[in-house]
Order: structure tokens, then sequence, then C-alpha cells
């Protein structure tokens, strides 16, 4: 078994979004720093296939599929003032959806341990009948989805620590209790949902858990939260198969957003849903890019987990944020999240 599966498409490339955030430099960026690094040789990038039509509408309603697929075939227009969509976008869509599906099928399917989809455009604010927020299909969504319908998956974890609430995901499982959906973001902020009140609906009571942080939050606050609250969740669910949307725009140079993390704080998340893979699901962790926008601290950020996933040194070039520390900040969330939750 391979200590990781890295899953990558210059197809993703096509989605072009000119003088935008969410730009082709952000995987160009990931993909030189993993060759440059050597990381590639050890590890080399797979090939994803395309979702499936069907893996998509799993997830997403048809007529929206359909109109993404329009503007596609029509030269490319916006579904909102963010969120863009090119002449080869559809097919990137595809691919970066088929690239979580991959992920997932080679940690449940026992061929690596861990695996990250190193994809674009970004999904965890795509909501079933609309893209948002950069987002077209919502990538983590769709390899849940196919975990369960293809892969023998029952229960399962979805955890988000990009810096913006995964709406999108949020709304896909909100009345499911076969899917734990947590999030650490920064609130209030973009796009204005993920209160500590909203933790699922119907069958799902209880199952979505949000950790709304305020700004200037840093790498001891978001452990807390992980060690206080996202930890304890997993364990009572008790998944099959864990997944991460891990967006690269909570740290500390990120251009969009206000919070501290480091690369290293990154790295700690990230062995810490590793571990919890180990206990709980037999190590199968499968991560999901989503956003990032500074290149540097995305590319380090990246290859820095890389590292770490496969048991390899690694460092952080970029160092503590220079801002002043203010000290532990979530206690009260962490506490009340707890209570809310259930969790003493």
């Amino acid at each position: 078994m391979e200590p990781l599966a890295l899953f990558y498409s210059r197809e993703m490339l096509e989605h072009d979004t000119g003088q935008h955030p969410e730009r082709v430099a952000r995987l160009e960026a990931i993909e030189a720093a993993l060759t440059h690094s050597g990381l590639t040789a050890r590890t080399p990038l797979r090939e994803p296939e395309p979702a499936a039509l069907g893996q998509i509408t799993r997830v997403h309603a048809t007529g929206y599929v359909a109109t993404v697929d329009r503007l596609a075939r029509g030269g490319g227009g916006q579904l909102d003032p963010d969120t863009v969509v090119s002449r080869g976008s559809y097919r990137a869509a595809l691919r970066a959806a088929g690239g979580a599906v991959a992920a997932a099928r080679a940690v449940v399917g026992g061929e690596a341990k861990r695996a990250f989809a190193l994809v674009r455009p970004p999904g965890h604010h795509a909501r079933p009948a609309a893209g948002m927020g950069f987002c077209l299909f919502n990538n983590v969504a769709v390899a849940a989805r196919a975990a369960q319908a293809e892969l023998g998956v029952g229960r399962l974890a979805i955890v988000d620590v990009d810096v913006h609430h995964g709406n999108g995901t949020q709304e896909s499982f909100y009345e499911d209790p076969s899917v734990l959906f947590v999030s650490t973001h920064q609130h209030p902020f973009y796009p204005g949902t993920g209160a500590l009140t909203e933790t699922g609906a119907g069958p799902g009571a209880g199952a979505t858990a949000n950790l709304p942080l305020p700004a200037g939050c840093g790498d001891a606050d978001y452990l807390a939260c992980l060690d206080e609250v996202v930890l304890p969740l997993l364990r009572r669910h008790a998944p099959e198969l864990l997944l991460a949307s891990v967006g690269f725009d909570a740290h500390w140079a990120d251009p969009l957003a206000n919070e501290q993390l480091t690369i290293g704080g990154y790295v700690a998340i990230v062995q810490r849903l590793a571990a919890a893979a180990d206990e709980l699901c037999g190590g199968r962790l499968a991560l999901v890019l989503e956003g990032g926008y500074s290149l540097e601290a995305l590319a380090y950020g990246v290859l820095a987990v890389c590292q770490a996933l496969r048991g390899d040194a690694w460092e952080d070039p970029l160092g503590a944020s220079p801002y002043a520390a203010r000290g532990p900040r979530v206690g009260p969330i962490v506490a009340r999240a707890r209570v809310i939750h259930g969790l003493g």
C-alpha cells in the first residue's frame, strides 16, 4: 500500500478565470513546488478520470449541471459575480470532482493509506442547484456520495478547514445522519452561514457541527477546536471513511481572509485527522483541495502536508505570522459547541 496517492490533471487549468483570486496559477504553483522538491518522483501525480454525469447528479440538480455545460459550450459566462465559467470549465469541473472520487476510491480500495485530490475549481460552496463562491460542482460531496453508492461505505465524515464555511456541503447532507459534517471557519464572513446553532435537521439533526471563529485565530485556536470538538464528534460518529475539505486560506498570508494559521498549523491539523482515521476507519483519509489564494502559502502548505502524510521531513518557509498574537480566542465557542453537541 502506498503511503499517499496524489490526484491532479492539467485539464483543470482549462478553467480560465482570468485575473481572479481562484486562477490557473494556483495549481501551477502547487505542481511546481511538488516537482522541485522531488516529492513527485516518489509519489507521482495520478490523472483521475472525469466524474460521470450520474456521479454529479447524485449531488446536483440535473438542470443546474446542464446550465454549467451550456454556459461553457457557449464560450463562458458568470454563475454569480464571483463565479466564472469559461469554455473549458465544465470539463475541468468534471475532472475536479473525478479527482475527489479517485482519492476516496484509493483509500477505500486499499491502494493508498491517504490520498489528496489537488483540484480546481474548488467545490464546497456549490449548492445542489447553484454554483457560488468560485465553486461549480461540490467535489467532496460528489466523492462522499460515490463512496456510499459505489464503494460500500455507510457512515462517513467530512471535516472542512477552509477559512470560509462550506455551505454547499452542509446543505447537501443537512438531513442525512450517515454523514457527519464539521466546519471551522472565520465568522462573520462569506458566505454568512455556519452558525453554532446550525446542527442539521430531521433525521440529520446533530450530524452537522459548526465552529464559527473570530478573525485573528492561530494554530492554538484551531487545534483546540480539533481536540475539544471535532475529534470527539468523529469518535462518536465512528465513520468508515474520513474526507477533509482543506483550504489554505486560513493561513496568515492569505489576501482574502483574516485568520493566522501557519503551515505548521495545517500540518498539525492534518496529522490529527490522520491519527483519527487510524483510530476509527483503518487509516482511510482523503483530502480535497478547496481555497488558498496566496500562491506561496498554498504551494508550501500543500507540499508540507503531503510530506507529513508520507512521513517525510517538512518545513515552513513562511514561518509565524508577523502580526501580534492575541492569545487563545476560542474558549467560549468551544465550550458552547460542546454543550450544543452533548460532549459534556
